[in-house]
This record gives structure tokens, C-alpha cells and sequence, in this order.
């Protein structure tokens, strides 16, 4: 065991584990954030992504230790407190959400996709989701949705 450092959703952390220790884990049993889902534990399914230093990652086989002293966003940091990310609130309005366990994956993988181009094309988001699986295919909203809330940050921009 050793004490890890990062900074977790703008708040600095240390855990006593194992650097070899899932992130994925640290983040639901060490810090209590359940937002991140356990889905394959191999890296298919992408529900569990979060962003480590602005870049989508499958916190499942990313090791702890490679997030010593950088920065870790997860779901319950995408937006401010008393806010919603646009992708959230075009998520709403898209209705995407069917059964949900994806779904914090999904955003994760479409926040990494917008930030880095502010107005993709379908095959853009295509290729920057593939790997999230959507068990319930709900794909076509996903796609809608993200396209809804590039505008809305360009409106805003």
C-alpha cells in the first residue's frame, strides 16, 4: 500500500492503495463516487470513463498509480454544482437515457469529443463513441443529442 495523490473533480485526494489498484475502484469504494460504472472490466464497453487530464479513459484497467498528481474528472464533476453541462441538459431533451447504466460513460466519451471539436459531424462522434456500448441502442439519441448541445456551447461561445 501507498498513498496516492490526484486531484479528483478540482478537489485534491490521497488514498492508501496498491498503485496498481483500478481506478475505477478507487474512485466507488475509496471516495465513494458511483457515478462511474463497472461494465466489462476489460475496456469494451466504456462505462466506465472518466477523463484523466482532459482525455476519455477506461478507469476499469487504468491504474491508480497512473493518475498519481494529474487530474481526474467523473461524472459527478463534468458540471458546476447548481449547473448542468449542455450534454446533460441534450441528454434530457433527447430523451437518451433508456435503461441508464451507459449513460455516464456515454457523456464522459461525447465531453472529451466536444471539448477537443466543438462541432463534430456524425462520422466525428461515431468514431470518438465507438466503444461506449449502449445495451439498449439507444445510439441515435446519443448522436442528437451530442449534435444539440455542440450548438448550444456555440451559441453560448
Amino acid at each position: 500500500m501507498t498513498a496516492v495523490s490526484l486531484t479528483v473533480n478540482g478537489e485534491q485526494r490521497a488514498v492508501d492503495v496498491a498503485s496498481d489498484t483500478p481506478l475505477l475502484w478507487v474512485l466507488r469504494d475509496n471516495l465513494g463516487l458511483l457515478g462511474t460504472k463497472y461494465g466489462c472490466g476489460i475496456a469494451l464497453c466504456g462505462a466506465c470513463t472518466v477523463h484523466l487530464d482532459g482525455q476519455p479513459v477506461r478507469a476499469c484497467t487504468t491504474p491508480v498509480g497512473q493518475a498519481e498528481g494529474r487530474t481526474v474528472t467523473t461524472i459527478e464533476g463534468l458540471a458546476g454544482e447548481d449547473v448542468s453541462h449542455p450534454l446533460q441538459e441534450a441528454w434530457v431533451a433527447e430523451n437518451v437515457p433508456q435503461c441508464g447504466f451507459c449513460q455516464s460513460g456515454q457523456l464522459m466519451s461525447a465531453a472529451a469529443l466536444l471539448a477537443r471539436n466543438p462541432s463534430p459531424s456524425d462520422a466525428d462522434i461515431d468514431a470518438a463513441m465507438n466503444g461506449n456500448l449502449c445495451r439498449c441502442g439507444t445510439y441515435q439519441r446519443i448522436r442528437r443529442a451530442i449534435h444539440r448541445a455542440a450548438g448550444q456551447i456555440e451559441e453560448a461561445g
